[in-house]
Parts: C-alpha cells; structure tokens; sequence
C-alpha cells in the first residue's frame, strides 16, 4: 500500500485554461513533484468529447483525471471515497457551486476532512456562507478579503491565506530585442502604446465599458497613439458584443484588435510583454490571474481596487501601476447571494489612470514593471505557492486524519433547547 498522502479534488480540469484550473494544475503538479502526493481529480468546468479516465505519461497511477459535467454528482463522491478510499476531498471556486457537495458534509467528513479553495469577491460579510464555512474542516483564501470575511463570519473554523501564484518559467520579463521582435511578428507599431485586456468576455468584466473608456482615451491622446489588445472572445455569448461596440465607435482601423486564439503560457506572456499596461476594471474579482500574470512579465498594471486587485497593484507602500478606488458599491444579489457589492468606477478615473501610463517614458513604465515583477516574486511566487500547500495538507493530513484514523469530527452535536 502506497504511503502517498492521496487527494480526491474538485475543481475546473487541471489542464483547463481558467483561472481555477490553472491554479489547481499549479498545486497538483508542485506537489507530485514532492513525491508525497497522488490525486484522483474530477475535472470539470468544460466540454468533454471523451469521459474515459485521463492519465499521463508523467505521473502515471498518482494524477487520475475523470472528466465530468459540472463539478460532479453526489454518487461521484460516494463511488470515489469508497473505490480509492482518499485521504481528503480538497475543492475550489465559488461557493454556488457547491451546495449538493455540502449537503453530504456528513457523509464525508465521517471519514475524511474537507479542505475548502475558497473564491470570493466582496463585502460585506456574507453571513449567508456561513453555513458553508462551518461544514468544512478547513478554509484556504484566495486574497487577503476573502480571509477576512472567513476569519469575520466563521471564527471557529480553520482559515488560511493562500493567494494565487506564477510560474517564472513561462511569466518573466523579455529583454528588449524580444519585445521589438514580437511586436513586429504580431503586427503591433513599435511606437504605439499598447494597452492589454487578458479575461473572459463576461458582464462584471466591464469589456464593454472598457471600449468605450478606451475611445475617450483616444480623443485624449490621439486616435493613432495607441491599441487596446483584447484576449478574449467577442461574441461569448455570457458577454457583450464586442464587436458591434468598436463599430459603433468607428475603431475599426486597428485601434482595438482581439485576440481569439486559446495560447499556451508562453505565447501569453508574450503578450503581456508586448504592452505598456494590463488592465482590468471589473466591479467584482476574487483575485484576477491576469494581472498578477503581467507584474510578474515586469509589465505595470491599472486596476480596480476591489477583490483580490488591490493586494497585487500595492504593498501598501509602493505601488506597481494605477488602483482606482471605486466610485460607488453598489449592492446586487441573487435568491442565493442575497447581498455583495458591485465596485463601479468612474469612466474619468480610469482614462486618467490611461493617461498617467502614457505619459510615462518607456525607461519610467519599465521600471514601474520591474517593482512589480520583485512584488510577484516575494509575496507570489511559484514555490511558495506549493511550499504552502505542503504544509497545510500534511498538517491536515496528521491534524485531522482520515477513515480509521479520522480525528476532530463528531457527527453529532448538542443544542441548548
């Protein structure tokens, strides 16, 4: 019998190009690097053509992945935990997503601790979570907010801050020669200013508005002074046309290009060296991949203070670009989010914030990247991500145990009547 500490994780596919699952790919694959780790993974989150198990020629028996609809079903769970008897479920993303999962807590955390990835974007305190937090055993944050609002709503429960990573292997700055080089390849002027827009076309990503914020910039600066490159897909049916906006406004002689392609990691941070600024204004972000992407690229960014945003532009001291505190908190909900804020910001801010970049020299915006590229390295980088994931799971491992050694859970408790 293997002594390998054996994970049963949720999430979106470890080899998906999200944000969720790159980071799960991250942790997976840092870990059985330990050689102390194996995981049976329920990959999710996408289109599958095939549901046959996936394995690797790398990982062979330790990394098992059973693509799923969804994030899985109730039988999933049971099936699994009985036929590959885990040592912990581990998943991540969005509370919403997972309330069949907890409605089997009981049958789980019988045998096996639950370790929780948790996404969340804003105040206030969610006390409807609340229930959530307090049918797991322990609570890893993505940002310094979610920790917080973790730590507010559910004091007894085991939290964790454990803020997203990079790889410098693909996200390092470029010398200059390179990035002159894949300006011309990707038919990008040298002279021009580049701003880069790296996200799924969706409504609380503001693309839209960023086309709009984009072309005031333009009757700033001059209609042929800059480029907004967006990553995205235009027609993504949970988004705006984007297309029919640069129509409408007439930027149709390459003042906006779309990127459509799905890349791999280092076509990406080519793009991110290519520009002069990364943004990202959306109303509400857990973290925000892309921008962490960028700083560590050595490329400056502009965002909005809001989520996980705010911890990556500034360490409270310096500052690696542009944050814009928000003009107004709006308060949405849903019948399952009764409440959180919308963190709108003001069209003006942000075309000064454009204008506060382009005015830079390019020696200035480099060394803006540069500091943030030491920020990344220091407070995000790859290892400590795992490094840190090491640490919890074993001490979850031996704190909580598991099956015949399962500790710190009763499946009972008393209530004053």
């Amino acid at each position: 019998m293997s002594n390998k500490i054996k994970v049963l994780v949720l999430s979106d596919h470890p080899f998906s190009p999200s944000g969720v699952g790159t980071q799960t790919r991250y942790m997976v694959e840092g870990l059985l690097a330990t050689g102390r780790y194996s995981f049976i993974c329920l990959g999710g989150a996408i289109k599958h053509k095939d549901y046959s198990p996936q394995k690797s020629e790398q990982w062979g028996d330790d990394l098992v992945v059973y693509p799923v609809d969804g994030y899985g079903t109730q039988d999933a769970i049971r099936s699994l935990m009985r036929t590959e008897k885990p040592d912990m479920l581990w998943f991540m993303t969005d509370p919403r997503f997972y309330g069949w999962l907890w409605e089997i807590e009981d049958e789980i955390r019988s045998l096996i601790p639950m370790v929780y990835y948790h996404v969340w974007d804003n105040y206030p305190y969610p006390t409807f979570n609340k229930v959530w937090y307090d049918s797991t055993d322990v609570v890893a944050c993505i940002s310094k907010v979610t920790h917080d609002i973790v730590s507010n709503v559910s004091p007894d429960v085991e939290s964790h801050y454990i803020p997203h990573a990079v790889t410098p292997d693909h996200f390092r700055p470029f010398d200059q020669a390179t990035v002159c080089e894949f300006r011309t390849k990707m038919n990008v002027d040298q002279d021009k200013f580049v701003v880069f827009w790296n996200n799924r076309n969706a409504r609380r990503k503001q693309p839209a508005t960023l086309i709009h914020i984009f072309n005031q910039f333009l009757e700033r600066v001059g209609k042929d002074k800059a480029t907004l490159i967006m990553h995205t897909d235009p027609h993504d049916p949970n988004g705006p046309n984007l297309v029919s906006n640069i129509n409408e406004l007439g930027l149709t002689n390459g003042e906006v290009k779309f990127s459509t392609q799905k890349v791999d990691f280092s076509h990406l941070a080519t793009m991110y060296n290519i520009a002069d600024v990364t943004i990202n204004i959306s109303d509400a972000e857990g973290f925000g991949l892309s921008t962490l992407e960028s700083l560590s690229c050595g490329t400056p960014i502009i965002v909005n203070m809001t989520g996980g945003l705010q911890e990556q532009v500034t360490n409270g001291e310096e500052w690696y670009g542009v944050g814009i505190e928000p003009s107004s908190k709006a308060v949405i909900g849903s019948q399952n989010i009764p409440f959180i804020y919308e963190d709108r910001l003001n069209n003006e801010d942000v075309v000064d914030a454009l204008v506060k970049l382009y005015e830079m020299s390019k020696e200035e915006r480099q060394q803006l990247g540069l500091l943030g590229a030491k920020h990344v390295e220091e407070n995000y980088s790859f290892d400590q991500y795992v490094s840190t994931w090491d640490n919890l799971l074993s001490s979850v491992h031996k704190k909580y145990g598991a099956w015949d050694t399962r500790k710190n859970y009763t499946t009972w408790e008393m209530i004053e009547v």
